[in-house]
């Protein structure tokens, strides 16, 4: 579905702040992954996430999407990605326009891609499906379609915006620590409808998470970064079988003895 070939990125290029961020790093994923990605801060794992969507260019390698065809986007811009890559951030406010109601920035969504006119018209059949689509979520959302998304709480923005991000199938599904600025039981209820809607529609995900069990709990292959690149790939029953005990000793095993990253220690 998706392959990241030998890319390397570099922020603040000859200077004292210098920071090589991924290092030759290749990834190859299938169609259907759910993969969750962990590692210590500075791993890379944002800087592979917005690589991935566009949002900075390695200085080497290449990236490929199958979509009809394997096709290069080392070089395509943003915004035409966008058309087959959805993204959830961790900040709630970052992916709805709070000044929009609920079918207003659905009806964006549904429309990523797709020719636009000067006409602004929600269709009768688009506000049926947005009603149908809100049901699954069970936060009451599709009796509140025209309320101005500002008004709904930080859980609510951000199942919406896992709904928007999924609402026209994209190739892949970015998750940046979606859940992170959530409480424990919202974040739960967020993730839960993250695997609903990702098996529902068989989406090819990657999660970034700092929750080893969660890391362990959720998709079907884990992906641990640590400089730059990738010290571990699992799947399958070896997966199932992981422990966070066993991600803590391939983490010191790989870091000569000192795990780095209180967050982790902590979920």
């Amino acid at each position: 579905m998706l392959e990241l070939q030998g890319i390397h990125k570099t922020f603040n290029i000859g200077t004292v702040n210098e920071k090589k961020a991924l290092a030759d790093l290749n990834l190859k994923i299938n169609d259907g992954d759910f993969i969750t990605v962990i590692g210590g801060n500075g791993a890379g794992k944002s800087t592979m996430l917005n690589i991935i969507a566009g949002v900075f260019t390695p200085e080497e390698g290449k990236i490929t999407i199958d979509n009809n065809g394997i096709v290069d986007i080392t070089k395509m811009p943003e915004y035409k990605r966008a058309a087959m890559i959805g993204r959830v951030f961790q900040d709630p406010m970052v992916g709805t326009a709070a000044n929009m109601s609920i079918e207003e920035n659905l009806a964006l969504a549904n429309r990523r891609g797709k020719r636009r006119g000067l006409r602004w018209n929600i269709t009768k059949e688009e506000r049926e499906i947005f009603r149908e689509k809100l049901k699954m979520l069970d936060l009451n959302l599709e009796d509140r379609m025209t309320t101005k998304v500002g008004l709904l709480s930080g859980g609510q923005r951000q199942a919406l915006t896992l709904l928007m991000a999924s609402l026209i199938k994209p190739k892949v599904l970015l998750l940046d620590e979606h859940t992170a600025a959530l409480d424990p039981k919202t974040a739960s209820k967020v993730l839960s409808l993250t695997d609903e809607i990702t098996s529902k529609d068989k989406i090819t995900t990657v999660m970034i998470t700092h929750n080893m069990k969660d890391a362990i709990t959720y998709g079907n292959r884990l992906v641990m970064m640590m400089n730059g690149n990738i010290i571990y790939d699992v799947s399958g029953e070896e997966k199932k079988n992981l422990t966070v005990q066993d991600l803590l000793l391939k983490f010191e095993q790989n870091s000569d003895g000192e795990f780095a990253n209180d967050r982790m220690l902590l979920s």
